[in-house]
């Protein structure tokens, strides 16, 4: 294997046809083009990607994160079953869940995600697994 010299130049301008003969005349062989511009003043905005969901690996649309999505299914299991939310903070912690940044839950992070509950709820409602556990739960209630 040989060695390849490298060398990147600052350029103010586009360079002339005769720039790149010149190289080429010397053995220089074109290997990449970068380009630059100046970035707007204004911030990328950044979505945070919503609970239960990951980024795909093919970094183009969204999945179900297994560990997320069963937070939320015990969440909403113990909503059904009326329990508050120092008992389901307590729930979570206890089955060795714990929140994106690691740290446990309580009873404010647990009240903190009935909107994504409510916006995940129709998903979560339609699946035969969730149909097995009302079941389970009206069975504990009593109906």
């Amino acid at each position: 294997m040989s060695n390849a010299e490298r060398v990147r130049e600052r350029l103010s301008g586009v360079p002339s046809s005769e720039y790149f003969e010149v190289r080429m005349r010397a053995g220089w062989n074109l290997v990449a083009v970068e380009w630059e511009r100046m970035a707007d003043d204004q911030p990328i905005p950044r979505e945070e990607v919503p609970y239960g969901m990951r980024v795909a690996g093919d970094c183009q649309h969204l999945e179900y994160a297994p560990d997320e999505m069963a937070v939320l299914t015990l969440m909403m299991e113990l909503i059904l079953q009326e329990h508050g939310f120092g008992r389901i903070a307590m729930e979570l912690n206890d089955h060795g869940f714990r929140r994106r940044n690691g740290v446990l839950w309580t009873e404010i992070s647990a009240f903190n995600m009935l909107p994504r509950l409510i916006e995940i709820g129709p998903r979560m409602f339609s699946t035969t697994d969730w149909h097995e556990r009302r079941d389970r739960i009206y069975k504990l209630l009593g109906h």
